[in-house]
């Protein structure tokens, strides 16, 4: 599987004209996660603040580059999932704690359309990512 960057998935959400579209584009990026293997579902790596079951598990290769394994139970959330490895995966930690990631989601337009925990779900995401960058 080829991930998208971020740039991509910002001119793609853009080609659809209604948000049942984008959902279901969100949805559909969501199935293209890499399985997670399961022993790597522990309650060390659930992502607190997230409606769904969300797990994050990394690694970090010997030039500084992260890798990140994430997998969620429910369709949207995986997709945000997706979204949060479209924007982080493969990155140092400088570069991940560069990215500004408010504007992006605004960019996509999620910022408008999802629920509020839908919305804290991915930003805690977020924040367990930048946390790991920043330790």
């Amino acid at each position: 599987m080829t991930r998208r960057t971020l740039e991509e998935l910002i001119e793609n959400f853009a080609l659809f004209d209604d948000w049942e579209a984008r959902y279901q584009y969100l949805i559909d990026l969501g199935d293209d996660v890499p399985a997670m293997e399961d022993a790597l579902k522990t309650p060390a790596t659930e992502v607190q603040g997230c409606v769904s079951k969300v797990w994050l598990h990394y690694s970090k290769d010997a030039d500084g580059y992260f890798h990140f394994y994430a997998d969620s139970d429910g369709k949207i959330t995986k997709g945000l999932v997706y979204v949060a490895l479209a924007a982080y995966e493969g990155k140092t930690a400088d570069e991940i704690l560069a990215v500004d990631i408010e504007a992006e989601f605004a960019k996509l337009g999620l910022d408008q359309h999802l629920s509020p925990n839908r919305r804290n779900g991915f930003f805690s995401m977020v924040e367990r990512i930048r946390g790991l960058a920043k330790a």
